[in-house]
């Protein structure tokens, strides 16, 4: 009996790290501890004569986050209109659309990695779409070119 667990343990102990390696050598694949770079999509940059106001909150610990990814949202033609910190900290990325221009605000998400988009309009604000930068978010390895 004590065979039969041993000879199902190392299975296992196999199995498990098959399964890892062969996630290892996936493309792209994400693992823990690892930082992922940024993936804009191709459509992800402000249309030619359009101005998008954007604010970018630093919703992390990690100190100049807010102005990394001001300076790769102003490489992609969004007007990042002002920067600083959230009150309050997030693990994930939100983008917060603020004039009910829905296609605006989804063209920043795309750009900050897919993030998710909430309508919470505020004409008291000069701005149209709010970032707060999660700590899911790490900007690229590439130097920014504003």
């Amino acid at each position: 009996m004590k065979r039969w667990h041993l000879a199902l343990l190392a299975a296992l102990f196999v199995g498990g790290g098959a399964a890892a390696a062969l996630n290892r050598s996936r493309p792209g694949a994400v693992h823990a501890g690892t930082a992922r770079p940024v993936r804009a999509r191709a459509d992800a940059r402000a249309p030619s004569g359009v101005r998008i106001r954007v604010e970018v909150l630093n919703a992390t610990h990690t100190p100049g986050l807010a102005r990394r990814a001001t300076f790769y949202l102003r490489d992609r033609g969004f007007d990042v209109v002002e920067s600083g910190n959230a009150r309050d900290l997030r693990d994930s990325t939100l983008i917060i659309d603020r004039t009910a221009h829905p296609a605006w605000a989804t063209l920043v998400a795309n750009a900050m990695d897919g993030a998710p988009v909430v309508a919470h309009p505020d004409s008291s604000r000069y701005l149209d779409v709010s970032v707060l930068v999660g700590r899911n978010w790490h900007p690229p390895p590439e130097p920014f070119y504003p």
